[in-house]
């Protein structure tokens, strides 16, 4: 079987990841806002964050490179801070314990 990405143009691939990538953030910061970033890391190793500068890097290397506080009011849909203080919790010593073993475990 072929792959599936093998049947669209390099623009409409694009174009396909591009709404694919929009509706990721959506659902992130408009349907899951209570999703906090360190429980996305403990469980995927990422978060809006590292999205944030995954988009930084991108535009760099396409020749438009962005600082960080752009690069996340892309990726969160307004100033970060602003998002902190809309979602942002405090995280538990539970969370933090978490995220150490996430971090050790991955490291290797």
């Amino acid at each position: 079987m072929a792959d599936a990405t093998t049947a669209l143009s390099d623009d409409a691939r694009t174009r396909v990841e591009a709404a694919a990538f929009r509706r990721l953030l959506s659902h992130l910061n408009e349907a899951r806002p209570d999703v906090q970033n360190i429980d996305l890391m403990i469980l995927a190793g990422f978060c809006r964050n590292c999205l944030a500068d995954w988009y930084r890097e991108a535009a760099t290397a396409e020749g438009a490179p962005l600082d960080k506080d752009t690069a996340r009011q892309a990726i969160y849909g307004m100033p970060f801070a602003q998002w902190k203080a809309m979602h942002q919790k405090e995280a538990t010593p539970e969370q933090l314990a978490a995220f150490e073993a996430a971090q050790k475990k991955h490291s290797k």
